[in-house]
C-alpha cells in the first residue's frame, strides 16, 4: 500500500510517468488524504494530468462523495469545476444542492460546469437557478444553461430561447436542437 507521504512526494515530483501511475492506481484508493491529492491535480498546469485526475476521480471504486463536495469551497475555479464534473459524472444526485449553490460562483467557468453537471443529472429541480443562468453575463454559461433547460426538458425555457437566440448563431443552434427533442 502506498502512503499518503508517498504519493504526496510524487505528485509533488516533476516525474509525469510517475504522477499518471499514482493516478491509475488511485482509483481503487478510499484515503480521504490521497483523495484530496487526486482531487488537487484538477488544479496542476499539465492538461494530461488533469485529464487522468479527472478519470480517477471519476472511475474510482468508493464512495468519495462527501470529499468531491467538500472541494466545491476550493479557492482553485478548476478544482471546483472540474469536481462539479466529477459528481455529476458519477451520477451523484446528493451533490445537487450543492450544484444548484455553484451557479452563483464568481467564476464563469464553475457556473457553466454547475449548470451542465445539473444537466446531466436532469436536476428538475434545479430548473429556477438554471433559467436564472439564461441570463448570466458571460455567453458560456447562457449556452451551458440553455443546454441544460433542454436535457432537463423544461417548456419554459423556449420561450427564452427565442429572446436570446436573436444575438447569437450557436443559441439559434441550441433552440433548433431544443424544438426536436422537447
Amino acid at each position: 500500500m502506498i502512503s499518503p507521504e508517498q504519493v504526496e512526494s510524487i505528485m509533488h515530483s516533476d516525474s509525469k510517468e510517475e504522477k499518471i501511475k499514482i493516478l491509475e492506481w488511485a482509483c481503487k484508493c478510499d484515503d480521504p488524504a490521497i483523495v484530496n491529492m487526486i482531487i488537487s491535480a484538477l488544479d496542476d498546469g499539465d492538461i494530461q494530468i488533469r485529464g487522468e485526475a479527472f478519470s480517477s476521480l471519476v472511475l474510482n471504486e468508493y464512495d468519495i462523495s462527501d470529499i468531491l463536495i467538500q472541494n466545491l469551497n476550493s479557492q482553485s475555479k478548476n478544482v471546483r469545476g472540474f469536481s462539479l464534473l466529477v459528481l455529476a459524472n458519477r451520477n451523484d444526485r446528493k451533490a445537487i444542492p450543492k450544484m444548484i449553490d455553484s451557479t452563483s460562483d464568481e467564476s464563469a467557468t464553475v457556473r457553466s460546469c454547475a449548470v451542465g453537471a445539473l444537466g446531466h443529472l436532469k436536476a428538475t429541480e434545479a430548473i429556477h437557478a438554471i433559467q436564472k443562468c439564461m441570463e448570466d453575463s458571460n455567453p458560456e454559461v447562457r449556452k451551458s444553461a440553455i443546454k441544460a433547460a433542454i436535457d432537463i426538458g423544461d417548456q419554459t425555457a423556449l420561450e427564452k430561447l427565442d429572446e436570446f437566440s436573436k444575438e447569437d448563431p450557436e443559441i439559434r443552434n441550441l433552440l433548433d436542437y431544443a424544438k426536436s427533442k422537447l
